[in-house]
């Protein structure tokens, strides 16, 4: 989702870059390598819930929330 895949446009790396960015602004207990990590929605909803104190669905909700209008 945020990691690097090899072979991708300067475009796509910068766009990922600014997500990450958004991402720990908006959840700031994660750390760069956790986001450089994270595959899907549904691993970095897991992630934000474990590691905060809302529900799973919560966390999904708040995931799903963050991603509209973003192109990953």
């Amino acid at each position: 989702m945020f990691g690097y895949q090899g072979g991708e446009s300067l475009e796509t790396v910068t766009r990922k870059k600014a997500y990450r960015t958004a991402a720990r602004e908006r959840w700031n207990f994660l750390t760069s390598y956790d986001l450089t990590t994270v595959k899907n929605a549904a691993q970095l909803s897991a992630l934000i819930g474990g590691r905060s104190s809302i529900t799973d669905a919560q966390a999904e909700g708040a995931v799903a929330a963050w991603m509209v209008g973003k192109q990953f």
